[in-house]
């Protein structure tokens, strides 16, 4: 059964791979946007032990599954436990053009028009993914995909 981690910059298309994976070969889903964070305003992330213990347990409970997110940190953990690597590595153009269309993620925001208010935000945010030096960099990334042993791949065009 395949246990796949998918990692890349926001607006690469995780959510959307990790969907279709997950449809068409029966695959449990975890998007580590939804456990990475406190549900407080500003948002603070959780305690990294917190988001482990979640991580594991959802490892756990399924025989196959799709990981995917862009916590370095965090992906670190699920890679434990893993027998693919996808990085999806686009550039950032194609992030904020895929940003831009991006449907209402109602999982993570109340509205479609909340979603939008924080458009600009995210744009400058993932214009920034090749310089910062954070869990969420290009440069982690690419280190996290360097060192993986098994099977992996990289996905440097969705179009």
């Amino acid at each position: 059964m395949r246990k796949i981690v998918i990692f890349g910059n926001s607006g690469s298309g995780k959510s959307t791979l990790a969907k279709k994976l997950c449809s068409s070969e029966g695959l449990s889903h975890l998007d580590l946007d939804t456990l990475a964070w406190m549900p407080t305003t500003p948002p603070e992330r959780k305690i990294l032990s917190e988001s482990e213990a979640e991580i594991v347990h959802f490892i756990s409970s399924n025989t196959g599954w799709v990981i995917e997110g862009c916590y370095s940190d965090l992906l670190e953990i699920a890679l434990l436990f893993s027998n693919e690597l996808i990085f999806i590595n686009l550039p950032v153009e194609l992030c904020i053009e895929n940003t831009r269309k991006r449907p209402w993620e109602p999982h993570k925001y109340e509205s479609k028009e909340a979603q939008d208010s924080n458009l600009a935000m995210l744009i400058d945010w993932i214009a920034q993914y090749p310089d910062r030096a954070d869990t969420f960099s290009k440069a982690s990334h690419t280190a996290l995909y360097e060192r993986y042993p098994g099977k992996k791949s990289m996905i440097t065009y969705n179009g």
